[in-house]
């Protein structure tokens, strides 16, 4: 991301490292910066040596300070190729610093101002991750995965010969899962309590909606539970089968398997409910 340095450059940076650095105590130098008793302001430095500035204040793992630097760049030099390189590099040292807002804001706006560019595709990874990396365990409200599958699908869709492309489809897979994880989670917790309606809810979003993540062989364990203690043997049959046509490797089988067998039932699709309908997708191929 950075840009080659002349010996020029490296003289200003070293003269701005040390001017900036006379203030002391992070104090930000807006109001000017001390260098042999002298107020110097900002201003006086060129674009190159703000910008080298910044990069040596992340190498300092200084990224606030950092983003300082690069957005005074976008200030004092708005139409400059600086201006264009800060504004990444911005958002880069606030994603660092886990400023997010900030990060997704300078982001934004260089997807807004130079979409077309080499970066563009970074800028698109870099809001993304703004909402990604904010997930929060699965207890919690899961806006942002919502938020961060959406990013992380216009960054697929718009950069698909990307390595960001080939991360995000990754990234999107674990967001996916977790969103699975928070149905379960409220599944189980309705199906301790005996909520059995509530619970087959869930289960069934897990089923119906995420079905190609690591859930879906408990939630269809879960619905056999459920539906056995309702008394709706045809359904907890038909969710063994399910099971048994593709996990039944898993323990989630076995025990699906102890439960329905236990009682004299089958694993097989009986009646005509919805599962029977995801049961005859299996069997063409459409679905897993």
């Amino acid at each position: 991301m950075g840009i080659g340095r002349s010996s020029t450059g490296v003289m200003g940076a070293l003269l701005l490292t040390a001017a900036l650095g006379a203030c002391g105590g992070g104090e930000r130098p807006t109001r000017g910066s001390l260098f042999n008793q002298q107020v110097i302001p900002l201003e006086e430095f060129t674009a190159q040596q703000i910008f080298e500035r910044g990069e040596f204040e992340l190498e300092r793992r200084e990224p606030e300070e950092a983003a300082f630097y690069f957005s005074e760049i976008e200030r004092l030099y708005p139409y400059s190729d600086f201006a264009r390189r800060a504004l990444i590099m911005q958002a880069f040292a606030y994603h660092r610093d886990k400023d997010y807002p900030n990060s997704r804001s300078a982001a934004q706006r260089y997807i807004d101002f130079y979409p077309t560019d080499e970066d563009a595709a970074y800028a698109q990874y870099l809001l993304a991750l703004s909402y990604y990396d904010q997930i929060d365990e699965v207890g919690r409200d899961q806006g942002l995965t919502f938020q961060a599958l959406q990013s992380l699908r216009d960054v697929i869709e718009r950069y698909p010969d990307t390595e960001y492309a080939r991360t995000s489809v990754l990234k999107f897979d674990l967001a996916f899962d977790h969103l699975a994880g928070k149905e379960m989670e409220i599944g189980r917790y309705y199906l301790r309590r005996d909520h059995y309606t509530s619970s087959i809810n869930r289960f069934r979003v897990v089923v119906e909606d995420f079905q190609t993540t690591s859930h879906t062989a408990e939630a269809l364990h879960r619905l056999v539970e459920a539906y056995l203690s309702l008394g709706l043997t045809d359904e907890a049959q038909t969710a063994g089968a399910i099971l048994g046509y593709n996990f039944r490797s898993t323990d989630w089988y076995e025990d699906s398997y102890k439960l329905l067998t236990g009682r004299g039932l089958e694993l097989e699709a009986a009646g005509d409910n919805w599962l029977r309908q995801i049961y005859r997708q299996m069997i063409k191929g459409r679905w897993l």
